[in-house]
């Protein structure tokens, strides 16, 4: 049953019910499997349709695999019919597609008939997955941030805060400066990379004293505002 489960032979060409349904079964699982896996390694909200989606997506490959069997000619006409969809969706995140190609490489395994490496990839890129979310693997350990200080005309900002940045331990970079108010105020945009563990509101409230307690916005993400 073992060597079975992990040998290498193609389908066959003559489709069996039992066949189908037990691809259909280990691919369904397989795939429940890698989408909890997703979910529970998601920093971020992610989309309950895309977690669905993951479930499925090996049944459906694992489908086309026996559909197609050894047949060439039913294999161009599936690739010719495929042809016709657009798939019209904005690149995801990377992490997002790795688990995409996850989940038809497991559908291509079931597919051909190999359960049992099937199971033994899934299982292991799973744990892998795990393994490296709960060390936090690749996280920073700054923050870039987006910062904003509107200070008087008279102010000479460029050395006001050197002083306030250098105390938290900021590094920071002068994206732009516009005036406001009919000239009267000037509005610096700053990129920031700062400790996460920093406190944000000692921060301001220093600088709210060198501007005049003037407008000040930190802004979190600073791919979400335009300078």
């Amino acid at each position: 049953m073992l060597e079975s489960l992990f040998s290498t032979t193609t389908t066959n060409a003559t489709l069996t019910f039992s066949h189908s349904l037990l691809t259909i079964v280990v691919s369904f699982l397989l795939g429940g499997i890698i989408s909890i896996t997703y979910m529970k390694t998601s920093k971020q909200t992610y989309s309950q349709n895309f977690a669905l989606t993951m479930i499925l997506i090996p049944s459906i490959i694992a489908i086309i695999i026996l559909l197609i069997g050894n047949n060439i000619a039913r294999a161009f006409s599936l690739a010719g019919a495929f042809s016709i969809i657009r798939f019209r969706s904005a690149p995801g995140d990377p992490k997002d597609i790795a688990f995409v190609l996850f989940t038809m490489a497991t559908g291509l395994a079931c597919g051909v008939g190999v359960y049992g490496y099937a199971i033994m990839f899934t299982l292991i890129l799973c744990t892998l997955m795990i393994v490296l979310h709960k060390f936090k693997f690749g996280a920073q350990k700054t923050t870039q941030k987006l910062l904003k200080i509107t200070v008087p005309e008279d102010l000479a900002y460029e050395e006001a805060f050197l002083e306030v940045f250098r105390q938290f331990q900021v590094d920071h970079e002068l994206k732009k400066v516009k005036t406001t108010e009919l000239g009267s105020l000037f509005e610096l945009v700053y990129s920031i990379t700062m400790d996460p563990a920093a406190n944000q509101k000692d921060l301001i409230d220093a600088l709210r004293c060198r501007n005049g307690n003037l407008n000040i916005t930190l802004t979190m993400n600073p791919q979400a505002s335009d300078y």
